[in-house]
């Protein structure tokens, strides 16, 4: 099939009819075209600026804004159950942030893992590195034979 210019139509729906407002009643937008009867909303270049109260003092204003909030300690701390890592790795693996991104347990983003003893652990000897560990899965972990290091991603760790 061949294109030609002298066929080309625009497609339905992309051209719409110019609409007046304000043009007789029977417009469904006439008379005062949606603006209310009288007063700043209804004239040209009216209206009030967001945040405006009718001239009491706004919000904005009334609040005190005091002391000093710093967004670099806002952590997105991802969260693994036991259950997870028993359906995810096998008997002696090692898992640090990398395996646990690969797996899909966690998001790459997150600037934390924390694991959790959330159901039952079945896989033995296994070595997690993470940020935090709850006492219930630290205790789980070790009871089968593995080591729950907390390693923060500087390069050092502590047993």
């Amino acid at each position: 099939m061949s294109l030609k210019l002298s066929e080309l139509q625009v497609a339905p729906g992309a051209v719409h009819e110019h609409f007046r407002k304000g043009i007789g009643l029977g417009t469904g937008n006439g008379k005062r075209a949606g603006r209310g009867q009288k007063g700043a909303g209804a004239r040209s270049g009216g209206g009030h600026k967001a945040g405006f109260t009718g001239g009491q003092l706004p919000l904005y204003r009334a609040f005190p804004k005091r002391g000093f909030t710093s967004l670099k300690h806002d952590r997105v701390v991802a969260i693994v159950n036991l259950s997870q890592l028993s359906a995810k790795f096998a008997d002696n693996a090692e898992i640090a942030f990398a395996d646990l991104v690969e797996a899909r347990l966690i998001k790459a983003g997150s600037d934390a893992v924390k694991i959790l003893g959330k159901g039952t652990l079945t896989v033995k000897n296994l070595t997690v590195k993470a940020d935090a560990f709850s006492a219930s899965a630290k205790k789980a972990i070790e009871d089968l034979g593995g080591k729950a290091i907390i390693d923060h991603g500087y390069g050092e760790t502590a047993e």
